[in-house]
């Protein structure tokens, strides 16, 4: 009987835990994790920090789940290191544990922001369902707030300002809000959106430190600038730093995350990588490429799973991703990889709609949609297609996509 041990029950890890029961029916199966509950939907704890939803609808799995599925549930275990030649997984509570696989899937965990009193109380960062629930609680009881970190996470928590009524100040280091993906024009909309829920952007700005009461509680930001800013609650979401301390020793190459090949597979035998935590062979790009995007992560833990239990290189990762926001009264939709172009085309349509089309080597990798997210299907399609489009991109930036417009001769 084959032993299956996954640490971290993330939606990567979770996948796996599911695939490799409907492949082996009769294997043992380990899921790890630190956390006090089993999986949740992570893309809607935002909507439950904002107030917008109960805790109920989050919950994807409850430990019945595990049960009903033969999956041996391990909540709040902490992994103290992987021994990989004797191929046993160290805990604080249970010792050893011995796999014939192994998948890690632990992801990260927020980077604090490298000034003074960064962990002062009323300062939050964004990851788990009880950070959500800790952030709820304090917005609500929050007057004035700032959010640093201008990228994809970021904009949650100064969706939370503007839902929870405080006024914020978002301090963004450079002259727009995800300056390697946006250009002016698009972050215009984006800027304006904020704005519209009370929350004010400040460029060439960010916090140089925090000032803090006797009670270390937070009480304003300063920037390096020398600009004060004033706030009970602050939001940082500055990156992850990604959970491998226990991996020391082990063998596994890493870098900036664990190095896996297409087969979710890392340099060490029986172990595997999935989620937010790999640096994987990209077969699109050609090249190692990391994404956070929840459909990714779960697509490699069903990758990983496969191959694990085929004990071979069963089936290849090839997946485009997309990432969407939904604080705004339009929609926004990244796909792909954005910021990797070598060159860009892009088009405002109007106030609240524009695109942008990232390109490497003539073909499709990644772009941003602003207001009508309809072509998207149409892009990933390309990029699947590896097709050389870049001295065509009049066709792709008409308002309604024909892919029948597209010479013949770009196509592969």
């Amino acid at each position: 009987m084959t032993q299956y041990v996954i640490i971290g029950d993330g939606i990567s890890g979770s996948s796996a835990a599911e695939t490799l029961r409907e492949e082996d029916p009769d294997a043992k199966i380990t899921v790890i994790t630190d956390e006090g509950e089993p999986l949740y939907n992570r893309i809607l704890i935002k909507e439950h920090a904002k107030g917008k939803l109960p805790e109920a609808p989050i919950s994807i799995h409850d430990e019945e789940w595990y049960e009903d599925r033969d999956i041996e549930l391990s909540l709040n275990t902490y992994v103290t290191g992987v021994d990989t030649d004797a191929k046993v997984v160290n805990t604080h509570t249970s010792g050893e544990i011995p796999y014939d696989k192994l998948l890690v899937a632990t992801g990260g965990t927020p980077t604090q922001l490298p000034v003074e009193h960064s962990d002062a109380d009323g300062i939050h960062h964004f990851w788990t369902f009880e950070d959500a629930r800790s952030i709820r609680e304090s917005a609500e009881a929050a007057d004035r707030g700032v959010v640093v970190g201008a990228g994809l996470l970021g904009i949650d928590f100064a969706a939370v300002c503007g839902a929870q009524g405080v006024e914020g100040k978002y301090l963004m280091r450079g002259d727009r809000w995800w300056r390697y993906a946006l250009s002016e024009d698009g972050a215009d909309i984006i800027h304006e959106g904020l704005r519209e829920k009370g929350v004010e952007p400040v460029f060439d700005s960010g916090v140089d430190h925090f000032e803090v009461d006797d009670d270390d509680r937070v009480t304003a930001a300063v920037d390096p600038n020398g600009e004060r800013y004033e706030c009970d609650f602050a939001g940082v979401a500055i990156g992850l730093t990604f959970n491998t301390e226990f991996l020391r020793g082990a063998g596994i190459e890493q870098d900036n995350g664990i190095v896996v090949d297409e087969y979710m597979q890392t340099n060490v035998d029986d172990v595997y990588a999935a989620g937010d935590i790999t640096q994987f062979y990209d077969v699109l790009l050609g090249e190692q490429g990391q994404n956070g995007s929840w459909g990714s992560a779960k697509e490699q833990g069903r990758v990983a799973a496969v191959n694990m239990a085929a004990d071979e290189e069963a089936e290849g990762f090839q997946w485009v991703s997309s990432y969407s926001i939904t604080h705004f009264d339009f929609p926004f939709l990244s796909f792909g990889h954005p910021t990797l172009g070598d060159e860009h085309a892009e088009r405002r349509y109007s106030d609240t709609e524009w695109r942008r089309i990232a390109f490497k080597d003539g073909k499709i990798v990644g772009g941003v949609l602003i207001g009508d997210l309809s072509p998207q299907s149409k892009f990933k399609q390309l990029m699947r297609e590896q097709r050389v489009v870049a001295d065509q991109a009049e066709v792709l930036l008409e308002q309604s996509v024909d892919l029948d417009e597209l010479a013949p001769q770009q196509q592969q």
